[in-house]
């Protein structure tokens, strides 16, 4: 008996991509010693058998969007904590030694 013969390789497949992208594919497969027949065939049947493989899992959207909800609620309750309480009028008042409506650094100095 002989051993199995390979198949031929007949079919052809053409693809449409720019210059440049077929200039660097080309470039890449010559670095690497392999033809850009081989280097796609290599990719077609890698592709074919992950199809094979279960996908991988994802979160379902309605997950990612509760986790926004909550780091987006988190921060809403953070952020007037961080935030320095202004000077009401009579604070101000008090502060404006001159009265001209504008606090300057002497005068806030005096508090």
């Amino acid at each position: 008996m002989s051993a199995p013969r390979k198949l031929k390789k007949s079919e052809s497949l053409e693809i449409r991509i720019p210059h440049p992208t077929k200039q660097a594919f080309m470039a890449r497969c010559r670095a690497e010693g392999r033809s850009a027949s081989e280097a796609l065939r290599g990719f077609i049947e890698g592709q074919l058998d992950a199809g094979s493989k279960p996908p991988a899992r994802r979160a379902p959207p309605w997950r990612l969007i509760a986790g926004a909800a909550i780091v987006a609620a988190l921060g809403a309750a953070a952020v007037p904590s961080l935030a320095r309480p202004g000077l009401n009028a009579a604070e101000f008042a008090r502060l404006d030694a001159n009265h001209d409506g504008v606090l300057t650094y002497a005068e806030f100095q005096r508090r």
